[in-house]
C-alpha cells in the first residue's frame, strides 16, 4: 500500500462522515463546537453559507448526515445534528448586520429562475452579491416554493420561512410572483444570459382504479391537498379519513387531517413499515398522536353510493424474495380488506412536469421525461439552461436542493462570464494542529456513553387542536449543551509523522478501539485482515504511513477511530499530533471559482 495522502482534499472529508454525508457539505462539528460554547450567531452564520436556510432545515431536513454520525458507532444513536441546527437558528439573536448587502453595481448579465423554492432561492442567494440581475417568477404570491405550500405549519411555523427567504430577497432579488412561465421559448426570447429550472416536482401521481371519477369529489392528490390547506383554502376534513402513501407527504397528510376534524384517520401502505420512504421519526410521530399504520395492502376500488365516497377496498399481499434477493409484493389469496372513510388522500409519489418546455426548444430529455443534465455542473442540452432541485433529478429533499442550487450558481456564473462549467473549483481546506502543550488540547476529546436527549414537544391533545401550533418546542441551553457535548469532533483529525515514531507500540496500547497497527507493507485486502481489528468497512480509506525504521508501516482503521486523541497524548515523540481539519465548499464568486479562465 502507498503511504496515505493527507493533502488531497476528500481523505480527511470522508472521516468527517457527517459532512461528507450532507449534500451541502456544511461542517457539522464545527458549528456544534460553537453551540456548545453558547455562540449561537456564529453557528447560524457556518450554517448559512453552506445550507442558506438553517431555521427551516433545523426543523425539516431529512438528516443524511445523523445515520453518517460517528456517535452512532459507540450508541445507538447518533448526535440531533438537525436539531442542534435549529438551536442555533433560535437563539442567533440579530444577525442581519452579517448578511452580505446587494450589489452596489451590475455586472449586465441578467438570470432567470423558474421557481421560488430552496434551488432557486440558493441560486440567488449565491449570484446576487456578484452583481447579477436575477429575476425570479413563481405561480404563488409568497416566495419558497414546496416550503412553504407542501409543508405543515405545525412543523415548520411561517414565520420562519419568512426570515429566512427574506434574506435572500433583500439582496436585490426581483420577484414576479403569481406568475407562472407557460413557455420557455418565451422566456429565452426576452433576453436572459441563463435561466435556472427550479420548477420541483409539482405533479402528484394519480391512481386510476374503479370508482376513482365517481367518487372525486372526496378523493385527493396530497400535494394539492397541502397546498390548499397551507393557504387556507382548506379548513376542515371528513371524520373517516384514509391516507395512500408511504413517504413523508403522507405522513403530513395524516397529520394534517388529524388536526382539521379527522376523527378516525389511518395510513394504508402497499409495501412493509421498514420500507415505507418516510423518515424513520416522521412515522414515529404520526403513531405517536394515534394514527394506524397499515401495511402490504394494495388498493383495487373506490366505493361509491350516488358519488359519494364511502369506503375502499384493498387486496391483501405478502412480502417475497426472488432467486435475485430482491423483494416483492405478491397477493396472499385471502379475502380482500374493506375500509370505510369519508375522504382519500393520495400521496403515492410525485412527477415531474414540463409541459411549458416546448419539445423543439433544443432541449432534451430522457423516457423518463427528465431533462438531460451534466451531473456535476447541472447543465442542460440547451447551454444557457440550468437545472436544480427536484426539477433536475426527480423528487428528494429541501438539501439537495440546496446542493444544486450552489452547483449550479457555480455553473451559471462560468457561463456568463465565457468560462469552462465543467472546470469545477476545489474547496477551502485548513489543517491546523490542536496542541495546546504536551497533553492538552483545545478541545475536550473525553469520550462517554451519552444517550441522545430527546427533544421536548407539545402534548399531544394541545397539539392536535390546532393545525398551526408547532409540535416540536427544540432543546433549550442545558439540553443543547448536553446533546452538543456527545459529538465525538470527528474533524480533529489524528495526523502522524512516521519520521518521528520510534515503533514504541504505546499508541497501540492504550487506543480504545484497536484501530491503530503496526504490521508488514502487502495488498490492501491483506492488510486489512491482519490488522488489529479487521478493517471491514470497505467504503473508508485506511490511514497509511511510509516505511518505518523496522521496514513495518503504520496503518489506522478510519472508520473506527473515536477521535478520543489519546494515541497523541501518550506518544513520547510526537509523532501523532490532532490537527482539526476545515473544509468549506466553493462557491460561485470565490477566488478559486474565477480563476480559471
Amino acid at each position: 500500500m502507498n503511504p496515505t495522502d493527507i493533502k488531497a482534499p476528500d481523505y480527511f472529508h470522508r472521516v468527517v462522515d457527517c459532512q461528507w454525508a450532507c449534500p451541502a457539505h456544511t461542517p457539522v462539528p464545527e458549528y456544534i463546537r460553537m453551540i456548545s460554547q453558547g455562540r449561537y450567531a456564529d453557528a447560524y452564520m457556518v450554517n448559512w453559507k453552506s445550507n442558506v436556510f438553517p431555521g427551516i432545515l433545523g426543523r425539516t431536513c431529512d438528516r443524511p448526515c445523523e445515520p453518517a454520525c460517528r456517535r452512532g458507532r459507540v450508541e445507538d444513536e447518533p448526535v440531533a445534528i438537525c436539531r442542534l441546527k435549529r438551536v442555533a437558528a433560535d437563539n442567533k439573536g440579530d444577525v442581519e448586520a452579517r448578511m452580505p448587502l446587494a450589489a452596489t453595481a451590475k455586472n449586465g448579465k441578467r438570470v432567470a429562475l423558474i421557481g421560488a423554492g430552496p434551488a432557486s432561492l440558493t441560486v440567488a442567494r449565491d449570484l446576487l452579491p456578484l452583481g447579477y440581475d436575477v429575476t425570479v417568477f413563481d405561480g404563488d404570491n409568497k416566495l419558497g416554493g414546496m416550503i412553504r405550500t407542501q409543508i405543515p405549519r405545525f412543523r415548520l411555523p411561517e414565520s420562519v420561512i419568512d426570515e429566512e427567504v427574506g434574506y435572500v430577497a433583500r439582496l436585490g432579488l426581483t420577484v414576479r410572483s403569481g406568475e407562472r412561465v407557460d413557455s420557455l421559448k418565451s422566456l429565452l426570447a426576452q433576453g436572459f444570459d441563463a435561466i435556472f429550472v427550479g420548477s420541483g416536482a409539482p405533479r402528484g401521481r394519480d391512481l386510476d382504479l374503479p370508482g376513482r371519477k365517481e367518487a372525486a369529489a372526496n378523493i385527493h392528490i396530497g400535494i394539492d391537498w397541502l397546498s390548499s390547506v397551507s393557504f387556507g383554502h382548506i379548513t376542515k376534513i371528513g371524520k373517516r379519513v384514509l391516507v395512500l402513501g408511504g413517504g413523508n407527504t403522507a405522513m403530513d397528510c395524516c397529520r394534517s387531517s388529524k388536526r382539521l376534524g379527522g376523527e378516525d384517520v389511518r395510513v394504508v401502505v402497499r409495501s412493509g413499515f421498514d420500507e415505507m420512504k418516510a423518515s424513520p421519526w416522521e412515522k414515529e410521530d404520526a403513531q405517536h398522536e394515534g394514527i394506524p399504520i397499515h401495511n402490504w395492502l394494495v388498493p383495487k376500488s373506490f366505493e361509491h353510493e350516488n358519488g359519494k365516497l364511502v369506503a375502499m377496498v384493498f387486496e391483501k399481499v405478502a412480502p417475497v424474495v426472488g432467486a435475485d434477493g430482491k423483494k416483492s409484493a405478491r397477493p396472499t389469496g385471502e379475502p380482500d380488506v374493506r375500509m370505510e372513510c369519508d375522504e382519500v388522500l393520495i400521496a403515492v409519489g410525485q412527477e415531474n412536469s414540463f409541459p411549458w418546455i416546448e419539445r423543439d426548444a433544443g432541449l432534451e430529455f430522457d423516457k423518463w421525461g427528465l431533462p438531460q443534465l451534466n451531473p456535476d455542473t447541472l447543465q442542460s442540452t440547451l447551454p444557457s439552461v440550468f437545472f436544480g432541485g427536484d426539477a433536475a433529478f426527480g423528487p428528494k429533499n429541501i438539501i439537495w436542493a440546496v446542493a444544486h442550487g450552489h452547483q449550479a450558481a457555480v455553473s451559471i456564473d462560468k457561463f456568463c462570464q465565457g468560462q469552462d462549467v465543467a472546470d469545477r473549483p476545489p474547496p477551502h481546506v485548513t489543517l491546523a494542529s490542536q496542541k495546546m502543550g504536551i497533553h492538552e488540547w483545545s478541545y475536550d476529546n473525553d469520550v462517554s456513553n451519552d444517550l441522545r436527549f430527546k427533544v421536548p414537544q407539545l402534548p399531544a391533545a394541545q397539539a392536535l387542536s390546532n393545525i398551526k401550533l408547532e409540535v416540536e418546542l427544540g432543546y433549550d441551553d442545558r439540553l443543547a449543551f448536553k446533546e452538543a457535548q456527545r459529538c465525538l469532533n470527528c474533524d480533529v483529525q489524528t495526523v502522524f509523522a512516521d519520521k518521528l515514531c520510534i515503533e514504541c507500540d504505546a499508541c497501540v496500547d492504550i487506543c480504545p478501539t484497536d484501530c491503530i497497527t503496526f504490521t508488514a507493507n502487502g495488498d490492501e485486502a491483506d492488510v486489512r485482515e491482519r490488522l488489529s481489528a479487521p478493517a471491514l468497512n470497505l467504503t473508508q480509506p485506511l490511514y497509511t504511513s511510509g516505511a518505518l525504521k523496522t521496514g513495518r508501516i503504520m496503518v489506522k482503521d478510519e472508520d473506527v477511530c473515536l477521535h478520543c486523541g489519546m494515541c497523541a497524548e501518550r506518544c513520547p515523540t510526537g509523532a501523532w499530533d490532532m490537527q482539526k481539519f476545515f473544509l468549506e465548499t466553493a462557491q460561485s464568486g470565490d477566488r478559486a471559482c474565477r480563476r480559471a479562465a
